[in-house]
């Protein structure tokens, strides 16, 4: 496995421009400096999308997601970082340069590429067995044929067959060099109590599944068996390259087609799909017969807000697949609903009627899904009292999941009609359950929030390739240490925000020994040497890792530095002779001439030296948004992007002072607001032992004296730190 070199990924860093490489995906108009447009990332009438070229970074401000060129990428098409990188390269013609990594890299780095590779080869060997072999032809595209599949759709989408032979995937696969490990992490093979290998698919038809950019990640396999002990269907497990509540199938062969026409027809199953697509309707994908989640919901929404839920006729599988429809609601989706005949489905459909047909009737049968609901669940309940109560509160929590105000009072004026049901009543019940659901997604926001912070995965029920747990020796955090770091954290985080913002920037010099020497430190040093002085480490996990990165990334600075202002050189030098001559050619007279080489001399000396200061103030931010970590890259897309920027009006006369002009006042403040608060915290703690010495009978007199003098030297030291901070009140600034 090779890698790609540092130089190489400098170049394409530095080549990518973050508003052309944005405009590939999403309309932007010019707005002052930046770029704005609709948010590719979550359904949205007014833009907040904003590209700022400067920063090199994008961001909504709505749902928090953006990045650099690359986050952007990984974000948005679902790549790998590598992947994201080559896919700069070849937009920009940047050769790359790569070399063999080592042992740890290919340990770190290779598993996922493995995985994708031996399922690229699985999806290869069951087409080959499904067109190339007697068992294939005969019972695999027996099968296909008497579906009424044909070749192209076969082909389209990588149909295949395997063996009734136990094994025989597993012998070809490691003949070929393939790791058995891999084998068993996608699930294509797994182990018996007995120790024998099987292949998980055999004698089965094959279903391909695919990401939106055409990886093939799973399998599903259908047996042809009329055994009822043996499963209909057997699907990929969940691995690292495979969360089944992240994929549709059929999207990536489907997304062109939703994009032309703006709409998504959702169906259920994989044969849906296929004769769907067979007939000429191509904007049509499965969700493999599970609920809807929010992942796949957000998949569908980048490429339309209009969505078409296709049901069969049985009633019982229709008020079964109803609760998934609130998750499109909830994203703002614009959801219509359809059933097909007695005894259709989508594939039988599709199969007995010509594209024509199939557009016709779906243009004139689709249905408004409150509207669908309401009746589907009111002739249900029938004349039941209790029922109706139930049916209504279920339309009710439908409507108010719709985040659009005008929508929804719409929705709930024609359900006060047709229900017969005071228009306030129905108001008050959404305003309790949209309380209820405002309130769940804080809690969840907060869980995320905290796991992340703990490096763990997130959404941890979907993740079942693996049980958490936490390590054997770590106890879990006690209710006052929870409260500490809660309290300490957004200190922490300031802090770490200016390293990010300003790190590799100049802000004062150190004395160093006795002979007056000095050497000037930047932001990222100064923060480093004053919390080593007094052994101060970061409660936050991630605020840790963060200065980790900017420790790593500051390494190749001064090297970096050097190259970006010779080159400044070489152009401010370049730019002066060319002015020169001009000047001479042009001027009238040689007071003219010296007046004039003046002020192109000051003039281009200023702007080097702009150039090189805004190179020093975006180096380390540059690197940090473009980092394999993914918390990471998060976290320092938060801490550079602001939602505001001072009206030209403001700025236009009158010199308004930056953060970058205040580096000298707002980073120590920064440091001694930290170091006030881990005293405040320390306090807060010994007050809590000292009551709790009081209330034990007879009481340690000896301990209680030590924890007021401790208390008494800490409330000491405090009154001193506030002579740094320039404020009269003592405690820390509360956020």
């Amino acid at each position: 496995m090779r890698r790609i070199d540092r130089e190489t990924v400098q170049k394409i860093l530095d080549t990518a421009d973050i508003v052309d490489v944005v405009s590939d995906f999403v309309s932007l108009k010019r707005r002052g400096a930046n770029y704005i447009g609709l948010c590719p990332f979550h359904n949205e009438r007014t833009p907040s999308f904003s590209v700022s070229r400067s920063k090199g970074i994008c961001k909504c401000f709505s749902c928090g997601k953006g990045g650099s060129a690359v986050g952007f990428l990984m974000e948005l098409e679902q790549l790998s970082y590598n992947e994201a990188l080559r896919y700069l390269a070849k937009k920009y013609g940047i050769e790359i340069k790569d070399h063999e990594v080592s042992e740890q890299e290919r340990e770190r780095e290779s598993e996922r590429e493995s995985m994708l590779a031996i399922n690229e080869f699985a999806m290869k060997y069951f087409e080959e067995i499904l067109t190339g072999t007697d068992d294939g032809r005969d019972i695999g595209l027996a099968y296909f044929r008497e579906r009424g599949i044909n070749d192209a759709m076969i082909k389209r989408f990588h149909l295949g067959y395997s063996y009734e032979r136990r094994d025989d995937l597993y012998n070809t696969a490691t003949k070929a060099g393939f790791s058995e490990k891999f084998l068993f992490d996608t699930g294509l093979c797994y182990r018996t109590e007995r120790g024998s290998v099987n292949d998980r698919f055999r004698s089965r038809v094959i279903y391909p599944v695919f990401t939106v950019s055409g990886k093939v990640v799973a399998f599903g396999g259908r047996t042809l068996r009329k055994d009822k002990e043996v499963a209909k269907y057997v699907n990929s497990p969940e691995s690292a390259i495979y969360r089944k509540s992240h994929e549709l199938y059929g999207l990536y062969q489907a997304k062109q087609a939703i994009v032309r026409k703006d709409k998504c027809i959702l169906v259920e199953g994989y044969m849906d799909v296929i004769s769907m697509h067979q007939s000429g309707v191509e904007n049509v994908v499965a969700s493999s017969g599970t609920s809807l989640t929010e992942g796949q919901i957000r998949l569908i929404h980048r490429f339309t807000e209009n969505v078409t839920v296709i049901y069969d006729s049985d009633p019982a599988g229709i008020k079964a697949s109803l609760r998934g429809i609130d998750l499109l609601l909830a994203e703002g989706l614009n959801v219509k609903v359809m059933s097909l005949p007695d005894g259709d489905d989508p594939d039988s459909f599709a199969q007995t009627h010509t594209s024509q047909e199939v557009e016709d009737y779906l243009e004139t049968n689709e249905e408004d899904f409150i509207t669908f609901k309401t009746r589907i669940l009111m002739e249900g309940a029938g004349a039941d009292p209790i029922a109706r109560s139930k049916a209504i509160q279920s339309i009710v929590r439908s409507i108010a999941t719709i985040p659009d105000q005008i929508t929804q009072s719409v929705y709930i004026d024609n359900c006060s009609r047709s229900l017969s049901i005071d228009e306030k009543i129905l108001r008050l019940q959404i305003a309790r359950y949209s309380a209820e659901h405002a309130e769940q997604q804080a809690r969840e926001a907060q869980r995320e929030r905290n796991r992340a912070a703990a490096g763990l995965p997130a959404d941890p029920a979907e993740d079942h390739t693996a049980v958490l747990a936490p390590p054997a020796k770590t106890p879990p955090a006690k209710p006052s240490d929870e409260r500490r770091n809660s309290f300490l954290a957004p200190y922490e985080r300031e802090l770490v925000a200016y390293a990010v913002r300003f790190g590799m920037c100049y802000i004062c010099d150190l004395s160093e020994g006795d002979d007056g020497t000095v050497r000037p430190l930047n932001v990222l040093d100064y923060i480093c040497q004053e919390l080593r002085m007094d052994d101060i480490s970061f409660t936050d996990p991630l605020m840790e890792q963060t200065i980790s990165y900017c420790l790593s990334a500051s390494e190749s600075w001064p090297a970096a530095y050097d190259a970006e202002s010779s080159r400044l050189e070489a152009l401010r030098k370049a730019s002066i002779s060319e002015g020169v001559e001009q000047i001479r050619m042009t001027a009238d007279d040689l007071d003219s001439i010296s007046r004039l080489e003046r002020e192109l001399t000051d003039r281009e000396n200023a702007a080097y030296e702009t150039a090189i200061d805004n190179y020093t103030v975006g180096y380390l931010r540059r690197i940090l948004l473009s980092c394999d970590n993914d918390s990471v890259r998060r976290v320092a897309t938060d801490m550079v992007t602001s939602r505001h920027s001072l009206s030209k009006i403001h700025t236009k006369y009158a010199k308004i002072a930056t953060d970058r002009d205040r580096l000298q006042e707002l980073v120590p403040l920064a440091v001694y607001n930290l170091k006030c608060a881990l005293i405040e915290a320390e306090i807060a703690q010994i007050n809590g032992e000292i009551k709790a010495v009081y209330a034990s009978a007879p009481g340690d007199r000896e301990h209680l004296r030590e924890l007021m003098e401790r208390n008494l030297e800490l409330n000491n030291l405090k009154k001193q730190l506030s002579v740094y901070l320039g404020e009269r009140i003592l405690s820390p600034r509360r956020r």
